[in-house]
């Protein structure tokens, strides 16, 4: 029973943990979006693609940069 508790308060935690982190990307693309900076990638400053937007609304890096970002973080295993 210790364990099954246990297992169920790790998940939950790590539930509410991405929630969090959902809702604080959430306010940063509405902050963006009243500083007229929606859809500027952070990295290279170019405008997001509309697919990419649309498929992903908290998007902050254009594709390519988020290609090379996922890369570096596999090379350094982030």
């Amino acid at each position: 029973d210790c364990a099954t508790f246990e297992s169920d308060r790790s998940t939950a935690l790590r539930i509410r943990d991405r929630e969090s982190m959902l809702i604080k990307k959430i306010r940063d693309s509405l902050e963006d979006i009243e500083n007229g900076e929606y859809g500027i990638c952070e990295d290279c400053g170019r405008e997001i693609t509309l697919a990419r937007l649309k498929a992903r609304p908290i998007a902050r890096r254009c594709i390519q940069c988020k290609t090379k970002q996922e890369a570096l973080e596999k090379v350094m295993g982030i």
